[in-house]
């Protein structure tokens, strides 16, 4: 009776072919310490060595197999969940960096609108007072024949304030002028108190819109208390523009 090899799909690979096949995936999962504690013990419950006649071949089970490749997996698994966490952390790092440079810009804003503010600022230099002899009115009383400035009702001793922000460049006795203040606005204007009972800044002073700088008076060349105010385009005597123009172009009520 003749017998008949088996061969094709219903041909069943050899113990060799499986083994081989085996030990390269334990090899390659070794050198990733994937097999670590878990495949060597039941590595050992196997045959540990086929001889073939030319390479030592590791046989191990389906079982064993299968839990190298869950751990496989479950180091891959881990390694992604890593890589998730660090990217979500730089990306919140991101956001916080954004916020702060948000919050500082608005801070700078802020500032930058609260300086302008207070540059544009200006208040009238009597509080509830008003303009008791007008700008360029004509008298033998003033050595150039007119007002130079605007006379604000004041009783002695009124606070007397700063209309803006501005440097103090005189501060003392001004002549016909009494005491007196001479303020460099910001603007590169300038603004003049006299008749003063008292002084109460310096040369070189800042001073802020509303500060006090001294009391109304009748010191100088004057015929009763009161303060007299100027808006000039220079320091000196003789540079006089129109006070009420100028306080109202600044947003006072004159």
């Amino acid at each position: 009776m003749a017998f008949t090899r088996a061969t094709g799909k219903h041909r069943r690979p050899g113990r060799m072919h499986r083994s081989t096949a085996r030990a390269a995936g334990v090899a390659a999962l070794a050198t990733t310490g994937v097999v670590g504690s878990l495949a060597a013990p039941a590595l050992a419950a196997e045959p540990e060595v086929e001889r073939s006649g030319i390479t030592p071949v590791v046989s191990i089970g389906d079982s064993i197999a299968e839990e190298i490749d869950a751990q496989a997996l479950a180091q891959r698994q881990a390694a992604a969940d890593a890589a998730a966490r660090e990217a979500a952390q730089e990306a919140a790092r991101e956001r916080a960096a954004e916020a702060a440079k948000e919050a500082r810009e608005a801070k700078e804003r802020a500032a930058r609108e609260a300086e302008r503010k207070r540059l544009n600022t200006f208040v009238p230099p009597i509080t509830a007072s008003y303009v008791s002899t007008a700008y360029q009115a004509g008298s033998s009383l003033w050595s150039s024949g007119s007002h130079t400035g605007i006379d604000f009702h004041a009783s002695s001793g009124t606070t007397v304030h700063a209309v803006g922000v501005g440097t103090v460049v005189e501060a003392g006795w001004g002549g016909a002028y009494g005491n007196q203040v001479v303020i460099k606005m910001h603007d590169g204007t300038y603004t003049q108190y006299g008749h003063l009972s008292s002084v109460g800044v310096s040369v070189g002073q800042l001073v802020e819109p509303g500060q006090q700088i001294g009391l109304s008076g009748a010191t100088g060349n004057v015929t009763g208390p009161h303060l007299h105010f100027e808006a000039r385009t220079g320091q000196e005597y003789g540079s006089d523009m129109d006070p009420v123009a100028y306080l109202r172009a600044h947003g006072v009520d004159v």
